[in-house]
């Protein structure tokens, strides 16, 4: 873990750490402003006047200066939290080193959390990709097996990167693995996770997930709260599936709502972070259109050839081009 920065204290809009980062705040405050045109939380005002004051630093080129020492901020915690207003001047050598020792820690757990790979059940083949940003990652992946052997999948995002993404993580992995044996509908699962979520988290916190059931005579039930379109593949048409619901964490008393779909042999669902989706290369991103072109090229391989494939041209794409998120990739496919 790299413990100073190398990014200038002036905000510089060449720099591509930079660009993300406020890319990011502004794709932040309109998922927010959206949220609180809907329900006029004070918890929402507050994330909105959070995320204005760092993108009024960016305005007066203060972004980045820590608010102690007056020295650049770690890059490591702006991309953990790009609305951090200090760094780690206050930790010794031995706090820092020991520091270190947690995180690689915490890594390890995480990978154990993380569910098994290429499974096969009831009629459909799950393969993902999950790649973190840092040593550890906020994005969520999982899958769970529910009564009468409905397999669960779940993609989701935590507002933020690093170790305080990752635990949140870690609680939404327990809270779905321990809701989903209890055969709730999927409108009171995301109900009842959203609430549990919502009273652990802070006052800046929140995840953005997709949550979906498959049965055994291809319907898939999807619901999705504030997350990037997925992408539900049909023969030769792609069809993206937005969100219905706004993130979950913001508040308790949230009502969700569930779309069903019918996939044929060799249909595929895919889901995935933006981390994926916004990879971006010289000002331009990746995007939904690669990602279903992707897919479509590998039409007829298995779920785990077609995460290859995908990953290759994400990958191609980028070139030296650094990443700036964690990226998620899952592909749910129903077999003859």
């Amino acid at each position: 873990m790299a413990i100073r920065a190398s990014i200038p204290s002036n905000p510089n809009p060449e720099n591509p750490l930079h660009v993300a980062l406020r890319r990011q705040l502004e794709q932040r405050r309109e998922l927010l402003s959206a949220a609180a045109a809907q329900v006029p939380e004070a918890k929402i005002a507050g994330l909105l006047r959070e995320v204005d004051a760092a993108l009024k630093r960016f305005d007066q080129g203060t972004y980045g200066l820590c608010e102690v020492c007056h020295t650049d901020v770690e890059d490591e915690r702006l991309l953990a939290d790009p609305m951090v207003r200090v760094c780690l001047c206050e930790f010794s050598p031995q706090q820092r080193e020991a520091l270190e020792k947690d995180l690689e820690l915490a890594a390890q757990i995480q990978s154990r959390l993380l569910p098994r790979q290429d499974v096969r059940c009831d009629g459909w083949h799950v393969a993902y990709h999950y790649k973190p940003l840092g040593v550890v990652s906020g994005d969520y992946c999982d899958l769970i097996d529910g009564v009468d052997g409905q397999l669960h999948f779940i993609v989701g995002d935590v507002a933020g990167k690093g170790v305080a993404a990752s635990m949140l993580m870690s609680n939404l992995s327990a809270i779905f693995r321990a809701l989903i044996p209890q055969g709730l509908s999927m409108t009171e699962l995301m109900k009842r996770a959203n609430r549990i979520f919502t009273e652990s988290v802070l006052p800046n916190q929140y995840a953005t997930l997709v949550c979906g059931r498959a049965f055994s005579d291809g319907r898939l039930e999807l619901a999705s709260a504030g997350h990037v379109p997925a992408l539900l593949v049909a023969g030769d048409e792609v069809q993206e599936v937005g969100s219905q619901s706004m993130p979950i964490g913001l508040f308790a008393g949230q009502e969700f709502s569930a779309a069903t779909f019918v996939l044929a042999p060799g249909g595929s669902l895919v889901l995935f972070s933006d981390g994926v989706s916004e990879a971006r290369c010289q000002d331009e991103d990746y995007g939904y259109e690669r990602i279903a072109a992707a897919v479509m090229q590998s039409a007829g391989l298995a779920p785990h050839e077609v995460i290859a494939n995908c990953v290759r041209d994400l990958e191609s794409f980028l070139g030296s081009e650094p990443a700036f998120d964690d990226q998620t990739l899952m592909v749910v496919q129903r077999r003859d």
